[in-house]
C-alpha cells in the first residue's frame, strides 16, 4: 500500500492553505493510499480531514505519549514519546513520498530528512512558508545541496502535488525494477 506523508505548518493557517491541504489529503485517499501526518493541527489536521472525508486511512505520528493532542480525523494515532525531531524522522521513514505545504523550521527539518533519504518530495510552492522559499534558496532550484541527492518537485495545488508524487513513485519503482536496486 502506498503511503504519502503531508508535512506542513501547524497551528493557524490561511483558508487557502486549509483548502490545499484538504485537497491533497482527499486526493491521497481517492487513490487508495494511506495518509501520514504528524497528527497535529494546521496543515496536518486539514490534510487528515480531506483524507477522512474521502474515505481514506489516516495515520498520525505523534511526538509525545498523549493522544489527546491529536487532530480529530486520525484513524490511527501513533504515540512515539520521542519529541518533534525524532517523530519527524519516523514520519519520513514511514512514507513513500512527501508533500510539503507551507511550513516553518520543523517542516524544513522534515524536508531535509526526506532529501537525505531520497524520498520523492513535492512542495506546493503557492502555499507560502518554506514550501515557497525552498525553490528560491535551493541549489539549482531543486536540490538542497551540490550532491543532487534527490530533486525536489513543485506543484500549485493539492491535486497536482499528489499527481506528481504518484508519477515520481512510479518512475522510481520502474527504475529500481530495471536496475535490480530496491529502496527501503
Amino acid at each position: 500500500m502506498i503511503r504519502i506523508a503531508v508535512i506542513g505548518q501547524s497551528g493557524s493557517i490561511p483558508e487557502e492553505v486549509e483548502r490545499m491541504a484538504e485537497e491533497a489529503g482527499a486526493e491521497v485517499a481517492r487513490r487508495g493510499a494511506v495518509l501520514l501526518t504528524g497528527g497535529g493541527s494546521g496543515v496536518m489536521e486539514h490534510a487528515s480531514k480531506g483524507a477522512k472525508e474521502a474515505g481514506g486511512l489516516v495515520i498520525g505520528i505523534l511526538a509525545g505519549d498523549r493522544t489527546d493532542v491529536a487532530n480529530d480525523y486520525l484513524d490511527v494515532p501513533i504515540t512515539t514519546g520521542l519529541g518533534f525531531d525524532f517523530r519527524s524522522l519516523i514520519l519520513v521513514h514511514s512514507c513513500d513520498a512527501l508533500i510539503m505545504i507551507r511550513g516553518g523550521n520543523g517542516t524544513l527539518g522534515e524536508l531535509s530528512a526526506a532529501y537525505m533519504n531520497c524520498k520523492p518530495t513535492v512542495a506546493i510552492e503557492t502555499s507560502g512558508g518554506w514550501a515557497e522559499k525552498v525553490k528560491q534558496t535551493a541549489f539549482e532550484g531543486c536540490y538542497l545541496d551540490e550532491r543532487r541527492t534527490v530533486e525536489i518537485h513543485y506543484a500549485h495545488s493539492g491535486k497536482l502535488a499528489v499527481d506528481r508524487a504518484f508519477e515520481l513513485l512510479a518512475s522510481k519503482w520502474n527504475e529500481e525494477r530495471n536496475t535490480g536496486v530496491t529502496g527501503d
